[in-house]
């Protein structure tokens, strides 16, 4: 399965209406002394992100509710050198296709191509799924908006 995970992060001079995430916790002093290259180091990210299936674009948002799934959790930039985080989140469904959740963790290294993330869980109709997501940077505009390709391989699942 393949979906589209779109952030928008709010900065203070963007819309809190078209905002899907906002920094729960900042750097602090030690992380802005011990990380000169500005890679955010510390800060936490909460997010509420729509997840598209089958199509890049990101839906208006009177039409986010009725996207494929959502994406609910936090990442945090864990790097002082590079731009890297650590995701952990569940992706929610709630379509008349597929319902319950997927549990994901693991590190985004940006700065590959492709690198992946555990599926370590899920309910309903994933209920004790294992699997992989392969994540792809598709576009980036700025600090506040990013979208990732999802490639999910589920190699346990049981319906």
């Amino acid at each position: 399965m393949t979906l589209y995970f779109h952030d928008i992060l709010y900065d203070y001079s963007n819309s809190t209406a078209n905002s899907t995430s906002a920094a729960a916790a900042k750097p602090t002093a030690l992380a802005t002394a011990v990380s000169p290259n500005g890679t955010f180091f510390g800060e936490v990210v909460v997010f509420d992100d729509p997840m598209t299936e089958g199509t890049r674009a990101l839906p208006p948002p009177s039409l986010r509710e009725t996207a494929a799934a959502r994406a609910q959790g936090v990442y945090l930039y864990d790097s002082k050198e590079v731009y890297d985080a650590w995701f952990a989140f569940s992706v929610v469904f709630n379509s008349t296709g597929r319902r319950g959740t997927l549990n994901l963790m693991g590190a985004d290294l940006m700065s590959e191509k492709t690198r992946d993330i555990s599926v370590v869980g899920g309910t309903g109709d994933f209920f004790m799924s294992r699997g992989v997501a392969t994540l792809r940077t598709d576009a980036v505009e700025g600090l506040v908006y990013f979208r990732l390709q999802m490639d999910i391989k589920l190699y346990e699942c049981y319906i």
